[in-house]
This record gives C-alpha cells, structure tokens and sequence, in this order.
C-alpha cells in the first residue's frame, strides 16, 4: 500500500477517535473531573474545553484542505502534550473511573503511547515525514 494511503487513512482514524473522545468530554464531563491536577483552574471549564478542542481538531483533520489538516496535526500533537498531566495524575493517583481503579497494566502502555500520539498528528498531517522520509529533509 502506497505511504499516502496509509496516512490519509492514519488522519482519518485519527479523527474519528478525537471525534468520539470529543464526544465523551461534552456529554460526561464528570468522569474527567477525578483525574484533573489540582493545579488546574475551572476544571469544569478546562474539561469542556478540551471536548471542544477534539471536536475542532478531528474537524480540520478530516477537511479536505491540506493547511487544515497540518493545523489539525498541529493542534491535536498539542493537545496531546497538554493532557498528559492528567494522564500522569490518572496513573499515580490510582484514581478511580466508573467505580474502577485501573492498574498498571493500563497506565504503562497509555503513558508510552502519549509520544506516539504526537507522532500520529504530526505525521498523519504530513508535518513530519519521520521515519520514513525516503532521503527528503524538509518538511511538506
């Protein structure tokens, strides 16, 4: 399969689990409330508006415009990197989701993953051709 296929369909997985994360943030916005820092103001607020910020960043990345797309990759690589503490607060908290505490078996391959999910937009949108650049050294 050509590389091309691959990422178009890479950007449209993606959008899709933004689309349904984005979802999830609007509609139980209770169950993200346990694993928010203390440090975080509003957290109601900062909740919604992380739904928001998946629903417009699988929006872009489905666009069929290349500049939307690469803002999108922009955007969920950073989203990714901006809730990542909560990530962290989830995993050393032991805190508990829908009456469950999941263990390390969960919280060691989501933590690893967190870096792929910057990869993923950024490749996806074609920010980064890493690791398959085939000799090229700019960015497209």
């Amino acid at each position: 399969m050509h590389r091309e296929t691959w990422r178009t369909g890479a950007r449209w997985l993606l959008a899709l689990v933004y689309l349904g994360v984005g979802i999830v943030h609007l509609r139980s916005p209770a169950g993200f409330l346990p694993i928010m820092p203390s440090w975080v103001p509003w957290p109601e607020a900062v909740i919604a508006l992380t739904g928001v910020w998946e629903l417009l960043g699988a929006a872009l990345l489905a666009w069929p415009d290349a500049r939307a797309n690469r803002l999108g990759g922009f955007a969920m690589a950073a989203y990714a990197v901006v809730v990542f503490p909560a990530n962290i607060k989830h995993a050393l908290d032991g805190v508990a989701i829908g009456g469950q505490v999941l263990g390390w078996g969960y919280h060691a391959p989501r933590l690893a993953f967190q870096p792929v999910f910057v990869w993923w937009a950024l490749w996806a949108a074609k920010i980064i051709d890493w690791p398959f650049r085939n000799g090229k050294r700019h960015l497209q």
